[in-house]
């Protein structure tokens, strides 16, 4: 059967009679933490060599032996398998089929949409396949809420914002993060704005985000020092397009809801998941009366053609990183001209 996020949690917790777990996605920290957690709950623990075989992918060939293999201390084995591809698929069908109460628990990060492997385990009574994709937005403010109330810590609105926004797509990153900011706070600890930005503030991705945010503002001078910062971090040039894109893309988001729905700049913003830092709220909404999304879509296509000419070979990508950022500042800057000169408050028709 196939599991949703919201059955995954208590199906991970009580296993029941299952006998097969699929944990596949793009969130490798996300599979091997709900992999431990299954693991958990049938043999009690990580150590336990009589309850638990852990394989790993060149340990695939004893998955038959491990599968028939009987507890010597009593209660459920386990069977943990990394890196399951569809190899397995045949041999698991096997296996299975004879009569047994040892659970399979199935690491299976990259599995294609038509994976064999997971078609086997979502058509099967007592198997669960779950799907492990990075979370963002409300989820991800959720998940870390969580986190840190099962440490007895407590986190200001803003501060909950500002670290969600920096957060990566990587569960274990996430952890690590939240792990960190806990054992800062303190028991029963509170964490504020600033505690948030002392203990995971990256000087890079700060800079990055401020030469984003002023080139889409047309301040061509805080966007030029500020992707010479991020340069100088030692930021790779195809990670500066990423952010870029991703920059473009939420102004684009707020733009369309402007031009469609007539909201606003402020409840545009309002709407993006996560939010945005109420300290970059000015220019966004500077760069949201500057752009169209037709504009910002153009935007968006040459940093695209950006990061493809980073990968080339012998490319001279932080001098075409720079280009690009003053494009933008550019761009922006000309139609804040227009806009002045026309004595309208809406952005240019570009």
């Amino acid at each position: 059967m196939k599991l949703d996020a919201r059955q995954a949690s208590r199906t991970l917790a009580q296993p029941g009679a299952l006998r097969a777990i699929l944990l596949h996605g793009e969130d490798t920290g996300l599979i091997r933490e709900r992999a431990i957690v299954a693991v958990r709950a049938v043999a009690g623990t990580l150590d336990d060599p009589f309850r638990l075989s852990t394989l790993s992918r060149d340990q695939h060939d004893r998955l038959d032996e491990e599968l028939g293999a009987l507890s010597l201390s009593g209660g459920r084995r386990v069977v943990w398998v990394r890196e399951a591809g569809d190899a397995l698929t045949a041999p698991l069908k096997r296996a299975l089929a004879r009569p047994g109460d040892t659970l399979l628990v199935l690491e299976g990060p990259g599995l294609a949409g038509r994976s064999k492997l997971k078609a086997m385990i979502e058509a099967m009574p007592d198997g669960a396949a779950i799907a492990c994709y990075p979370e963002e937005g409300r989820a991800l403010e959720a998940q870390v809420r969580q986190m840190l109330d099962e440490r007895g810590v407590a986190i200001d609105p803003d501060a909950l914002s500002w670290l969600c926004a920096r957060l990566g797509a990587d569960r274990a990153a996430t952890r690590g993060e939240v792990e960190k900011l806990a054992l800062y706070a303190g028991e029963d600890g509170r964490i504020a704005l600033d505690d948030a930005m002392a203990c995971t503030g990256d000087a890079a991705s700060a800079a990055l985000d401020d030469a984003a945010f002023a080139a889409t503002a047309g301040d061509r001078a805080a966007a030029d020092l500020a992707i010479e910062r991020t340069l100088g971090e030692g930021t790779s040039p195809v990670a500066v397009a990423r952010a870029l894109l991703s920059h473009l893309h939420r102004l684009r988001q707020a733009r369309l809801a402007m031009e469609q729905s007539g909201l606003g700049a402020q409840e545009a913003m309002r709407g993006l998941r996560p939010p945005v830092f109420f300290k970059r709220t000015a220019p966004f909404a500077q760069a949201l009366s500057l752009w169209t999304a037709e504009g910002l879509m153009r935007a968006a296509d040459e940093t695209l053609a950006l990061e493809r000419a980073c990968k080339q070979t012998g490319a001279p990508d932080a001098t075409l990183c720079r280009r690009h950022v003053a494009w933008i500042a550019g761009t922006a800057r000309t139609r804040a001209g227009a806009r002045t000169a026309s004595g309208s408050g809406r952005p240019a028709r570009r």
